[in-house]
């Protein structure tokens, strides 16, 4: 709660149409389930924020990856396509595509980081909303089933490094964040 009021007040100091990190929440977690929500505000068309976040290896960080590089990550924006990363030796499905509408929508199914080895099913969608006063990106990562100790024990984790990375997507969109795959973050 102390989070949402905080970026409240941000959206409020800033003024509107002002591009702010991503605001990020826990809305629902107990042990089998977990329900993150995002609303990332953006100046550019739906339609470019849609093909800088297809373009993954430009903005998520090397230090989230299982090969140590961004530049290995990849998403093949078509039904039934990858988000997939190249590694020595092989690859690694990080999840795959269920919907993909440039400009409009991409959704994803699958574990990320941890939750890639427990019995969970977890959708990530991203929807492009226009505006008058600006544009938003509104991301959804719904998990559910099973992960030793519970989901809601990981939860601020997982939202720490996607909220993180979201805010790196967002930057990017606007052209204020990452130009490559960087380290950090």
């Amino acid at each position: 709660m102390k989070r949402r009021v905080i970026v409240y007040l941000c959206a409020l100091l800033a003024g509107p149409g002002a591009a702010l990190p991503a605001a990020a929440a826990v809305v629902e977690a107990d042990a089998g389930h977990l329900v993150l929500g995002y609303s990332l505000p953006f100046k550019a068309a739906p339609a470019k924020a849609y093909a800088a976040t297809v373009d993954i290896a430009r903005w998520w960080s090397s230090d989230h990856t299982y090969s140590g590089d961004a530049n290995n990550l990849h998403i093949d924006a078509r039904a039934g396509g990858c988000w997939c990363e190249r590694v020595k030796g092989g690859s690694v499905e990080h999840m795959r595509v269920m919907m993909a509408r440039p400009g409009e929508m991409l959704r994803l199914s699958g574990g990320l980081g941890p939750l890639q080895a427990a019995a969970v099913n977890g959708t990530l969608t991203f929807e492009f909303k226009p505006g008058k006063d600006g544009n938003e990106v509104v991301v959804s990562y719904l998990i559910s089933g099973w992960f030793k100790g519970g989901l809601d024990k990981v939860a601020a984790g997982v939202d720490g490094v996607l909220g993180s990375q979201l805010q790196r997507l967002q930057q990017r969109i606007d052209g204020a964040g990452p130009a490559a795959a960087a380290k950090g973050s």
